[in-house]
């Protein structure tokens, strides 16, 4: 599907299905991914795994806030990508990208970022994006570097794992420097 927008040069996004716990249930068993794209949880059981995947399932965005499933195009489960805090009135959202692990530096956290931003910026006429990484995760810093983000501030201290607190960095990207990349 060429002229699908839901879909890049490596992955799509879609909804998550019920039948996707298994995958995130492993995921959840990667405490230092964990750490990296959010926190660590208590654990869950697998019929906990599956009744959060079953209600994401059935879930609809709220104001724009959603959780999408992010897929290989060949239709593996390789991870989960998120909006929060969309407001319409200023056009600005924040967004959160997890790969699981076995994933990480094959271009699919870069491409499905990509495809969030087209839908909201040439779609939603959003004008700003905001992501809040953490300092220890050089990996994500040095993407949303690589795909023209600015680094706006950094919060200190933000983030307590592994027995000590760490900064927090907030990037931003404009829709005009969005079109600047994509040209």
């Amino acid at each position: 599907m060429q002229n699908y927008i839901w879909s890049g040069k490596k992955v799509r996004l879609r909804p998550v299905l019920a039948s996707d716990w298994e995958k995130f249930h492993l995921n959840d068993l990667d405490s230092e991914g964990a750490r990296h794209c959010d926190v660590i949880y208590f654990p869950r059981s697998e019929e906990g795994t599956k009744a959060w995947a079953a209600n994401q399932a059935g879930n609809v965005p709220v104001s724009d806030n959603v959780m999408l499933a992010i897929e290989t195009l060949d239709g593996e489960l390789v991870g989960s990508i998120s909006t929060s805090s969309c407001d319409r009135r200023h056009g600005t959202f924040k967004y959160g990208v997890a790969v699981f692990r076995e994933h990480w530096r094959k271009g699919y956290a870069s491409d499905a970022i990509k495809i969030l931003l087209r839908y909201y910026f040439e779609e939603l006429r959003y004008q700003k994006v905001t992501a809040h990484v953490y300092a220890f995760n050089e990996g994500s810093v040095a993407l949303h570097e690589r795909l023209g983000f600015v680094q706006e501030g950094r919060l200190r201290n933000m983030i307590f794992t592994k027995g000590q607190h760490f900064d927090e960095c907030l990037f931003g990207l404009t829709k005009g420097e969005y079109e600047n990349l994509v040209k």
